[in-house]
């Protein structure tokens, strides 16, 4: 449940990259809309329903499609779904808000014709409706097994989120070779911290907006929520808390090892073996090892074991 609505709110996020750009670029750059479709693996899908990745095409596809599993009605419907088979286990309230959120943007007709800012709208009426559920559950639910399990998978999915705001960076194709490091290369790189919410936090951070430390602050920051670093750590700490094994003594399973493993890594790695690495590359064996832990943990808690007669 607490992964569906984590990416519900990181899809809408995503088109918050384009609207962002869209402020900012000068007439003759056109927007691009199908390196949100290639950083999500959403393209090979899109491109079996549609022939064009329009701005249009990409928001009904990844807000409004029932067929694409990833969409945010259908994480949405998905969320609800899990929610209503645990109702005993989880508040009143909680099952009351997740409910109408998705019956609100289940009941929101896509629009062919909205205007930048009803959709800009739409889209943060998305994230305020996912961070008031997190809010709801923070005010409603007992810290025990469940409570950390939810908190498992938010953090999980987020970690992959943040990396694949860094790769539609990587995808979106600058008009000419030397335009990196330009003005318009730093607007994009400015709207990826935006549409993470960091970049007030980078600000304070920061002396200035640069490829370096932005990629420092999402991957390597052990302190902001949306960091890599962070998420992981968090992820790490409830897993532990889940089997009751002490952190400091090593991993009891299989699941422990994977993700104490991979928050090691983060910890010893400088933002110069990012890019010696190549950002992009750093950032898929990223997702496949946090795909790898979300697997280890699945295996470890939740898949059927045979039994033995």
């Amino acid at each position: 449940m607490h992964r569906y609505i984590e990416r519900a709110e990181n899809y809408a996020r995503f088109m918050s990259v384009n609207f962002n750009l869209a402020l900012d670029l000068p007439p003759n750059v056109d927007q691009q809309w199908q390196p949100l479709l290639i950083a999500t693996a959403d393209d090979k899908l899109f491109a079996k329903y549609y022939d064009e990745p329009t701005r249009e095409n990409v928001i009904q596809f990844m807000t409004f499609d029932k067929r694409n599993p990833n969409s945010i009605v259908a994480c949405l419907s998905y969320a609800r779904e899990n929610a209503r088979t645990i109702r005993e286990a989880i508040s009143k309230e909680m099952w009351e808000h997740l409910n109408q959120f998705y019956l609100m943007v289940r009941d929101t007709a896509p629009k062919q014709q909205w205007g930048q800012s009803q959709t800009q709208s739409f889209f943060t009426e998305i994230r305020n409706g996912t961070q008031l559920f997190y809010g709801i559950i923070d005010a409603t639910i007992t810290r025990n097994e469940a409570w950390h399990f939810g908190r498992l998978g938010r953090f999980l999915e987020r970690a992959d989120k943040t990396s694949r705001f860094l790769d539609v960076k990587y995808f979106t194709l600058l008009p000419e070779a030397d335009a990196v490091g330009s003005t318009l290369d730093l607007m994009i790189w400015s709207a990826v911290l935006k549409s993470v919410s960091a970049y007030n936090m980078h600000r304070q951070q920061y002396r200035s907006l640069t490829p370096s430390s932005i990629v420092e602050f999402l991957i390597l920051d052990k302190m902001f929520p949306r960091a890599a670093a962070h998420c992981i750590r968090q992820a790490e700490l409830s897993l532990y808390e889940i089997s009751g094994n002490n952190i400091t003594s090593g991993f009891g399973n299989t699941a422990e090892r994977t993700l104490s493993k991979l928050r090691t890594d983060i910890e010893f790695t400088e933002t110069r073996d990012i890019f010696k690495a190549g950002l992009h590359q750093y950032l898929d064996t990223f997702q496949t090892r946090t795909n790898e832990a979300g697997a280890a943990i699945f295996e470890t808690y939740f898949d059927l074991k045979p039994v033995d007669a």
